[in-house]
Formats: structure tokens, C-alpha cells, sequence
């Protein structure tokens, strides 16, 4: 669904949040996570006590985009407009971002999600706060979206919940649209290849979590739901990964404990 979205000052998010709470009682061994309504409800309060830096990473949105963005001529009316994708938008936290920072006629938004939940959410918000901005939220699996030429792509916290055998196909899909001189923003979830390391990683990331208020049951109720659901990858390996797909340029611009995003250039 599409919807052509307000003005280029921050709006006040109308959103109300519930806390994180679907881990307080003990699961069942079969428990799985998913996006669905019960998560969807909860899922701001979820971020920001279980994603160490994410409103770093995302305050540095519109400053890539400033950068990186080129503006190309569209429609009848020469409007000028620089397409941005996310992918795996969730309820379109990065796409709000951008839209906070920018004109409604500089940028063209298309947020993805597989979660009809998500996207139904996501499309009240961004309708919401910004009516007359370029945005479209689209439901679907990121792996069958064929992608327009654009110049940038935003990948949060979503390449992990792929199967790791679909991975590198996504990455040449992006490679491919994007322009010369645009950039992947790729923030995930790592684990270190040292055994040892990675675990001082782990148990740091839990006192993180228990500093934010999730009990013991709550932090081992997500970590066995999130079992084979989310899949990590080493730092390495992504590094790894861009190089096989063809992006000659990519750093590590930020790291918090064993959370990490990564800046690739075409």
C-alpha cells in the first residue's frame, strides 16, 4: 500500500507504546519469536532496552543521506528525488527518521516488511506524522522485492532473520541498484569467532539488559524463542560477504558490545 506522505520539521510520534513483556512467564520449548501483534505493541519499548545503540545509529540516517544521496529528475514535473529503501522497515523507525530530517520533494521512501502487522502499523505512523512525504510501505519478503535504482539502502537488523543461504542474494540485489556513489547502511547482531571473547560479549549484553529492566526469566525467555530464528554472523563475515558481491568500500562505523553497523559503497 502507498501513500504520499508533512512537513520536513520532527513531528511529535504519535505511538502508545506498551512495554516489553512477552517473555514474563515461562514458555513453552516450542516457542518461537515472531513480528506478530503482541510484539508489534511492544516493539519500541523492545528496541530500545534490547538494541544497544540503535538511536546512534539511526540519528546518523539523515547525515549519511546528506551525503550520499543524489537527486535525479522524476515525473513530468522534473521534481527532483533521491530514493531510499528500508528494508525490513519494521514499524519504519529509519524511514521517520529520514522524513524528519528532510523536504517532502527530496526523497522518495519504499519501507519493506514481511510482517503484516508491522507494515499495518508502520503505515499509520508515517501517514500520521508525515502526509505529505513520499512513502511507501509495502508488505512482502525482502528477497522477492525487485528494487528500483536508488541511493541508499538501509538493511537493520534484518539480514540476521534471513536464512544465511539467502543472504549474498539480497546483497547483490542491493549492489545492483544502487548508484554509483550510494551507500548500504547493514547494522546486525554479530558473534565473535573467539569463543571466549564472545562470551564476555554475550554476558555484557545481558548485564545491558538487565540494567534495562528485563528479568532473568525475561532475558532467557527471548534468547530460546530467538533460537535458529535469528542467525548471527561474525564481523568477518560480513566484511566477507560485501567483498563477494562486488562493494569495493565498506567500513565498521559503529560498534556497541556485540551489535555493529557497517557503511558499504558503490
Amino acid at each position: 500500500m502507498s501513500h504520499t506522505m508533512s512537513q520536513s520539521k520532527p513531528a511529535i510520534v504519535k505511538h502508545d507504546t506498551l512495554f516489553d513483556k512477552p517473555f514474563t512467564t515461562p514458555l513453552d520449548k516450542a516457542a518461537r519469536f515472531s513480528f506478530d501483534e503482541q510484539v508489534v505493541a511492544c516493539f519500541p519499548d523492545m528496541i530500545r532496552r534490547s538494541v544497544p545503540g540503535y538511536g546512534q545509529v539511526l540519528a546518523m540516517l539523515p547525515i549519511f543521506a546528506r551525503r550520499h544521496c543524489k537527486y535525479r529528475q522524476q515525473g513530468d514535473n522534473g521534481q527532483r528525488v533521491s530514493r531510499v529503501y528500508d528494508l525490513g522497515c519494521s514499524l519504519g523507525a529509519a524511514s521517520m527518521t529520514l522524513a524528519g530530517e528532510f523536504e517532502p520533494q527530496d526523497l522518495q521512501i519504499k519501507a519493506i516488511d514481511i510482517s503484516p502487522a508491522m507494515t499495518t502499523e508502520a503505515t499509520t505512523l508515517l501517514s500520521d506524522n508525515y502526509p505529505e512525504h513520499d512513502i511507501e510501505v509495502i508488505t512482502a519478503d525482502i528477497r522477492d522485492v525487485e528494487l528500483e535504482p536508488c541511493d541508499m539502502v538501509i538493511l537493520n537488523l534484518t539480514l540476521q532473520f534471513l536464512p544465511a543461504a539467502d543472504r549474498v542474494a539480497v546483497l547483490e540485489r542491493i549492489y545492483a541498484a544502487l548508484s554509483e556513489g550510494g551507500m548500504l547502511v547493514l547494522t546486525e547482531k554479530t558473534h565473535a569467532f573467539d569463543e571466549q571473547y564472545d562470551a564476555w560479549l554475550v554476558e555484557r549484553y545481558y548485564d545491558f539488559k538487565r540494567a534495562n529492566g528485563y528479568s532473568e526469566m525475561e532475558i532467557s525467555g527471548k534468547r530460546n524463542a530467538l533460537e535458529n530464528v535469528l542467525i548471527t554472523d561474525t564481523l568477518d563475515e560480513h566484511h566477507a560477504r560485501l567483498d563477494q558481491v562486488g562493494f569495493q568500500r565498506h567500513l565498521t562505523w559503529f560498534q556497541f558490545l556485540n551489535f555493529v553497523s557497517i557503511v558499504a559503497f558503490k
